[in-house]
């Protein structure tokens, strides 16, 4: 689908992708794992070049989870590098589009040239005001959850009687950040995987048969007029308006 097909007007706010399927896509080929993590990541490129166009003002890739660390030393070698390299090979890009980088997860638990990747990417973008882009990298929705009750027990200005949904929010990985809109989740699986646990209390779902190196930009329109054909009602009852 093209993007003249989708109104600009009402996409999504926040999309967030679970990029699912990168192995099973190398394995069908008799290709090694990184062949399918390098076309994965190509296709994630092209994905983020579709948000900009959309206007779409966040976009969440669900980058590395905290239950990754579990896979051979050798593949997530593999990907800590891939991340690492990308970031910077993909500045030039982000600064030419206003695109702000955030990283979600927890960042000290990531070696430490990864973390200075981060930490300088964050820095020189985050004046931009175009797309906000987030890495999910080492990150899990209830790992987040937890680090905010600390740092939120930590703060000396914090007063339990004021506390509510919004307020807490202060304390998440990226504070600014609303909640997800839109969820999409390609390699035929139907679950979240610990992915932005707090911010999807209202999400709309897709759950899509096709491998994440066979995603591409049509795809993700067509996701986003799907989106826009919804009625959402957050507990409450419909008008007959769409996306409410």
């Amino acid at each position: 689908m093209p993007i003249s097909d989708i109104n600009i007007h009402t996409v999504p706010t926040h999309v967030g992708i679970i990029m699912d399927g990168n192995g099973r896509w190398a394995q069908k080929r008799n290709l090694p794992r990184s062949s399918g993590h390098k076309a994965g990541m190509a296709v994630a490129r092209e994905i983020i070049k579709a948000a900009v166009k959309a206007h779409i003002k966040y976009l969440t890739l669900y980058t590395f989870s905290t239950e990754n660390w579990k896979r051979t030393q050798e593949e997530v070698g593999f990907l800590m590098n891939l991340l690492k390299n990308n970031l910077r090979k993909e500045f030039e890009h982000y600064k030419k589009e206003q695109v702000r980088v955030c990283v979600a997860g927890n960042i000290a638990g990531l070696p430490l040239d990864v973390q200075k990747e981060i930490y300088d990417i964050e820095k020189e973008s985050k004046d931009f005001n175009g797309l906000t882009l987030v890495f999910a990298i080492n990150y899990g929705g209830r790992d987040e959850i937890i680090r905010a009750v600390k740092k939120m027990l930590n703060d000396t200005s914090f007063n339990a009687e004021k506390l509510t949904s919004e307020s807490f929010k202060a304390y998440l990985d990226i504070p600014d950040m609303p909640d997800a809109d839109l969820i999409i989740r390609t390699g035929s699986e139907k679950r979240l995987s610990n992915f932005l646990m707090w911010q999807s209390a209202y999400s709309e779902f897709e759950f899509l048969d096709i491998l994440w190196p066979d995603y591409n930009q049509d795809e993700f329109y067509k996701s986003i007029a799907l989106f826009q054909n919804r009625t959402r009602r957050f507990g409450g009852y419909s008008t007959g308006n769409k996306n409410e």
